[in-house]
């Protein structure tokens, strides 16, 4: 499911119009995205939590130039579904489809 088909479910389920329904998820989308590079995580009970994680410095390779790089520490951010979440989708999904090359 990509954005547009997120958009067009809302909108459908809720009766909201599909251009209201996209300024709603881009604005949660852009809050998410503040309050993590602002260094918080953000929790949504029943859904899961967007956290930010320290990776710690390592050595790398580079394979074309076959030589070690020092990777700095670094942060990304993460999604941890909530356990409920977790249970729901362990249940309910039975089998996933065949992967068409659609991310």
């Amino acid at each position: 499911m990509r954005k547009a088909d997120l958009v067009n479910a809302i909108s459908e389920k809720t009766g909201i119009a599909k251009v209201d329904v996209l300024v709603t998820l881009e604005e949660l989308f852009k809050e998410i995205k503040s309050t993590m590079t602002g260094g918080e995580n953000v929790y949504i009970r029943g859904f899961g939590s967007f956290v930010i994680k320290k990776r710690a410095k390592k050595v790398g390779r580079n394979i074309k130039k076959g030589k070690s790089i020092e990777i700095p520490e670094h942060y990304i951010p993460s999604f941890k579904p909530a356990k409920v979440f977790n249970e729901q989708v362990k249940t309910n999904v039975h089998s996933l489809p065949d992967d068409d090359g659609d991310a």
